[in-house]
C-alpha cells in the first residue's frame, strides 16, 4: 500500500517536470535564418519601390490563328530569330485545296467559250459589213440586214456574259488563293520565338488565353515598373531609376525613363493571370536597360527603385524617405 503510494507520487511529479520542460522549449525563440541574399537597397534618397517585369522593347506579340483549325505543321522553336513574313505554324488546308482545284477547273471552259464567241462576232461583223456594201436592193433584202445586225448584237451580249463569267470565276479562284494563303500564320516582325504553345496535330481555337506562339524582340529590352494609384503623384516624367534581379540585390541595372503610360489599370503582375481580381490598381512606368553583363530574361521580375523630389506632401509634412509598392521578396 505504502509502496503503491509513493509510486503515484512520483509519477505526478515526473508529469509535471515533463510540463515543465515541454513549456520552456515552446516558450524558446529559435533565430531568424539568414538570407540568402541581402534586401534590395535604394541608392536615392528619396525613392519610390516597385516590381517591374521585363519585356521586349516592342512589346510581346501574342501569335493566334486567323481560324480555328488543325495544325499540320509548325516551322520555329523557342529561341529561334526569325524575320518579318517568316512562317510560323500551319493550318490544315486541304479543303481549300480542293476549292482551289475547281475554281481553277471553271475557268478554261469559259476561256474557250470566250473565244468561240469572239470567232462568230468577228465572222458576224464580216458578214454584215459585206451585205452593207451591196447597194442593189434586189441582191440583198431588208431583213437579212436585220437578222444578220440582231445575230452580231445578241453574240456581242453573249460574249459580255461570258467576260462577267469569267471575271467572277476568277475572282472566286482569287479569294480561295487568298483564304489559302492565310492559313499560313507568319511572323508580323522580326523577333525571337519566345514560347511555342502547339504541336502539330493540335486543334488551333479562336479566343485561346494562351498564345499559340510568344513573338517578342529581345535584343532590346525594358521594365514595366507597376506603381501603386496612391504613390503615382510621386513619380514624375525623365525620374531616375535603377532595377535588381531579386536573387542579386547586389547587382544595380540602371534605368533610362521612356514614357509613364497615363492610365491606371489593375494589377496583373501577382500571378500573371489575366483573369485575377485584384482590389490594387498601378499606374505602369517604361524603362529602358542595357543589356548587363550577367543575364536576364523576358518575363523576368526585377525590384525597380524611382527618384522620387524631396519635396513635402500636400500638407506641409515631409514624406517618408522611402514609399514601397510592395515588399520585394
Amino acid at each position: 500500500m505504502i509502496i503503491g503510494k509513493r509510486l503515484s507520487v512520483w509519477l505526478a511529479l515526473l508529469g509535471i517536470g515533463f510540463t515543465a520542460w515541454v513549456l520552456i522549449g515552446a516558450n524558446k525563440h529559435e533565430p531568424m535564418p539568414t538570407p540568402i541574399s541581402d534586401p534590395p537597397r535604394s541608392p536615392y534618397p528619396h525613392t519610390v519601390a516597385a516590381s517591374g517585369i521585363i519585356e521586349a522593347v516592342n512589346e510581346n506579340v501574342r501569335i493566334a490563328p486567323p481560324v480555328a483549325g488543325l495544325i499540320t505543321k509548325v516551322f520555329v522553336k523557342v529561341g529561334e530569330q526569325v524575320n518579318e513574313q517568316a512562317p510560323l505554324f500551319q493550318l490544315d488546308e486541304r479543303e481549300l485545296r480542293a476549292q482551289l482545284l475547281t475554281r481553277e477547273a471553271a475557268i478554261p471552259p469559259l476561256q474557250a467559250q470566250i473565244d468561240e464567241q469572239t470567232y462568230k462576232i468577228g465572222d458576224l461583223e464580216t458578214q454584215l459589213h459585206r451585205l452593207e456594201s451591196v447597194h442593189d436592193e434586189r441582191a440583198v433584202s431588208e431583213d437579212d440586214l436585220k437578222r444578220t445586225w440582231y445575230a452580231l448584237e445578241m453574240a456581242k451580249r453573249g460574249a459580255q456574259r461570258l467576260h462577267a463569267s469569267l471575271k467572277q470565276a476568277m475572282a472566286q479562284r482569287d479569294e480561295v488563293t487568298i483564304l489559302l494563303g492565310r492559313l499560313t500564320v507568319r511572323a508580323p516582325r522580326n523577333g525571337t520565338v519566345l514560347q511555342v504553345n502547339v504541336r502539330a496535330g493540335e486543334y488551333a481555337t479562336l479566343g485561346s488565353a494562351e498564345p499559340l506562339i510568344l513573338l517578342g524582340e529581345t535584343e532590346q529590352l525594358q521594365v514595366r515598373a507597376d506603381i501603386d494609384e496612391v504613390n503615382a503623384p510621386l513619380v514624375v516624367p525623365q525620374a531616375r531609376g535603377t532595377a535588381s534581379i531579386k536573387s542579386m540585390a547586389n547587382r544595380k541595372i540602371p534605368l533610362t525613363f521612356v514614357r509613364i503610360e497615363p492610365y491606371v489599370i489593375p494589377k496583373k503582375s501577382l500571378t500573371g493571370e489575366n483573369t485575377e481580381r485584384v482590389d490594387t490598381r498601378v499606374l505602369q512606368v517604361i524603362y529602358r536597360f542595357e543589356r548587363p553583363s550577367f543575364p536576364v530574361y523576358a518575363g523576368q521580375q526585377l525590384d525597380v527603385f524611382i527618384e522620387r523630389q524631396s519635396s513635402g506632401t500636400s500638407s506641409g509634412t515631409e514624406p517618408p524617405s522611402t514609399v514601397r509598392t510592395e515588399q520585394p521578396s
